[in-house]
């Protein structure tokens, strides 16, 4: 992770895990982790310099699980996971796609039962044909890209598993060597939502993981066909929405009668990001310590009702 001052103030000491788990802030040989670690926590520099990210406040613990591609190895994936749950990650965003193996599965499910929000990108053309994994797994928020004009990302892959989408086009971020350069993929697009689900669990932090997950699609600007579709999942993301709306619970969306306030989400005294402690990754993205109840969260099918929601 390059040191870039508008992140330096949130870097924490992470772990290289391609060189034999290395501890200590790492080195960014492709900008990559920087440019999402940018997108989820970076600070600026002041009132008028800088990048902001979407969580500014938030810690990173950058873990280094891939080279210099943004496909990751499904083992250095796995360890890198494992690390950062037993890190007291609450949130992990992974801007890569790997193979299924099955430590890798275990990883990822483990995560979920420790009442972590895993946010992985769907994957990107011509490389990938369809979700990629670990976005595929059920219970982690597979992201899809829009462009300028907020529609679908022609880079963005299109299938069942995506769940919600977000900005992937010319995303400016920070780089290496104290620069900013600009990215375009689902990799930029999952960041944001991962900094978005770190402001959910600051300002609610009793709220499960599942939940959270659930508040980032029931609050989503409805896209395509009406209800869920294969590019837009649930619609793009809303941030102000995400944190404000009242959203029933998991499991009243699809009743007769849905209340529009809910108690499942309980504020935190400020309200605000500042006791978020995010901890992020390069490749896999970005952490954020919190605690609560687990909740599974069923991937919501395309003929399930919209949510009801009061905005």
């Amino acid at each position: 992770m390059d040191q870039h001052p508008d992140l330096r103030e949130n870097l924490l000491d992470g772990i290289d895990i391609t060189d034999g788990g290395d501890r200590g802030r790492q080195e960014d040989h492709s900008s990559h982790g920087t440019l999402m670690a940018g997108l989820i926590a970076a600070h600026g520099q002041g009132v008028s310099r800088g990048a902001l990210g979407i969580a500014p406040k938030a810690k990173v613990l950058p873990i280094r699980v891939g080279q210099t591609s943004n496909r990751g190895d499904a083992e250095d994936l796995a360890t890198g996971i494992e690390w950062a749950v037993a890190n007291r990650a609450a949130v992990i965003s992974i801007s890569s796609v790997s193979g299924a193996s099955a430590r890798l599965q275990q990883a990822i499910r483990a995560a979920l039962q420790a009442n972590v929000t895993v946010v992985a990108a769907a994957g990107n053309r011509p490389d990938d044909f369809g979700v990629g994994y670990p976005a595929s797994e059920e219970g982690v928020i597979a992201v899809g890209g829009v462009d300028h004009t907020g529609e679908h990302a022609a880079v963005s892959v299109t299938g069942p598993e995506i769940d919600i989408a977000a900005p992937a086009v010319d995303i400016y971020s920070t780089s290496f060597g104290g620069r900013y350069s600009k990215g375009t993929g689902t990799s930029s697009a999952t960041a944001i939502v991962a900094g978005a689900a770190a402001l959910i669990r600051s300002k609610y932090p009793h709220l499960p993981s599942a939940e959270v997950a659930h508040r980032l699609t029931a609050t989503a600007i409805d896209k395509g066909p009406p209800g869920r579709d294969d590019e837009y999942g649930y619609g793009v993301i809303d941030l102000v929405a995400a944190l404000t709306a009242d959203v029933p619970p998991l499991g009243f969306e699809s009743g007769p009668s849905v209340p529009t306030t809910t108690t499942a989400a309980r504020p935190a005294s400020d309200g605000g990001d500042d006791g978020a402690t995010a901890r992020g990754l390069a490749t896999l993205g970005v952490l954020v310590a919190a605690s609560g109840g687990y909740l599974l969260w069923r991937r919501r099918r395309a003929d399930d009702p919209p949510p009801r929601i009061s905005r």
